[in-house]
């Protein structure tokens, strides 16, 4: 998509906002944020903290942004994202634009 002229990626985009509307108001979207193309990588390396260029996370496509969204099971986040424009905004479709849909598991240490 970045080797459109700005004017087809705006065409596209203003199509988003009625479709974020809707996400929104589930009332269960917690965080919805883009993330860049950009960067940074920590690593541990003989003992030390490393800040390098990056990513190194290996994936096949790019990953454009992500949210946290509140759900009681899969089918109920299933609904929920459907609601995204990724999925909703026909030029989408062209491209490929997708969701993954992943549980978050939260660690706690002992009380």
């Amino acid at each position: 998509m970045d080797a459109l002229p700005k004017e087809e990626i705006n065409a596209v985009m203003s199509q988003c906002p009625p479709h974020l509307e809707e996400f929104y108001k589930s009332g269960q979207v917690i965080v919805d944020a883009g993330l860049a193309k950009e960067a940074t990588s920590l690593r541990r390396v003989n003992g030390k903290v490393k800040v390098l260029d990056g990513p190194f996370i290996e994936t096949k496509e790019m990953i454009g942004s992500a949210f946290i969204i509140e759900a009681e099971n899969l089918e109920e986040a299933v609904r929920i994202a459907s609601l995204h424009p990724a999925v909703q905004v026909g030029a989408g479709e062209t491209f490929e634009w997708g969701l993954e849909i992943r549980p978050i598991h939260y660690f706690k240490g002992e009380d």
